[in-house]
């Protein structure tokens, strides 16, 4: 696949993978594509874990699936997110960003509004929202066959210094490599990010990880191929809609046009 082809057709895998193993060919190239990522220094502070063990695969995912219905249940999710949902094709032309929630039961079409709010609380716990979303997670992540993890060097990743804003960048281009490779061999790729938001559960799945004390644990992303053919999950959204370029950028100063 082009390279331009690559960047533009780039999705995140929302769906379950196919139920195939990821080759150990193409582990080894995604480690070596990550690799040459660039870093601040060439100090290379990313280390990669590869996990395939369906057992280790089963945990991190029940902590997945928790950690969804938790943030969901104490209203941190809505809180958080709330402003980027989408409820019709016509909120996302005008907007050009969000995500827009177009696949759900039935039964909660008519409450959709309501159900994604902050307010909607009631009527989540009464159709049963927060344990769709999270034993939807357990699935996704329980049944993907490959989850790909990215820790920093503590020695460079500090948060309140320069060093820790470089090793984020360096990061970001791990991630974005990571995903061009995974779109030109036919793979998807999705972030798990519900854990990250609950300390404890982060911690727990570095220890099952053996992650030592001088690396932090910064993303946990779940890949496998990618079948066409796969059905969506319970709940569901797109996010394909992109901002135009009069609107994200300006020319020489803020607010010169293009």
């Amino acid at each position: 696949m082009e390279l331009f082809d690559a960047i533009v057709n780039r999705r995140t895998a929302n769906s379950a993978f196919a139920d195939k193993k990821v080759s150990a060919e193409h582990i080894e190239l995604l480690i070596n594509m990550a690799s040459h990522s660039p870093s601040h220094f060439n100090s290379q502070p990313w280390r990669f874990i590869a996990v395939t063990e369906e057992a280790i695969i089963g945990k991190i995912a029940k902590i997945a699936g928790d950690s969804m219905v938790q943030l969901m249940d104490d209203g941190r999710f809505w809180k958080q997110y709330r402003k980027y949902f989408r409820f019709s094709e016509e909120e996302m032309e005008k907007a050009k960003d969000g995500i827009h929630i177009d696949h759900l039961p039935a039964v909660l079409k008519p409450f959709v509004r309501t159900i994604f709010s902050e307010t909607g609380g009631k009527v989540m716990a009464k159709f049963k929202v927060p344990r769709i979303l999270g034993n939807d997670e357990e699935k996704l992540v329980g049944k993907s066959p490959l989850l790909f993890i990215i820790s920093l060097n503590k020695d460079e990743y500090k948060p309140n210094e320069l060093s820790g804003f470089y090793s984020t960048i360096s990061m970001g281009a791990v991630i974005q490599t990571l995903w061009l490779v995974t779109t030109g061999i036919g793979m998807g790729m999705q972030f798990i990010s519900t854990p990250g938001e609950i300390p404890e559960n982060w911690n727990e799945i570095t220890r099952l990880l053996k992650i030592p004390d001088n690396y932090e644990m910064c993303a946990i992303f779940r890949m496998g191929y990618v079948d066409p053919n796969m059905k969506r999950p319970t709940i569901d959204w797109r996010s394909s809609h992109r901002k135009g370029v009069d609107e994200l950028a300006f020319k020489d100063t803020w607010g010169g046009s293009f």
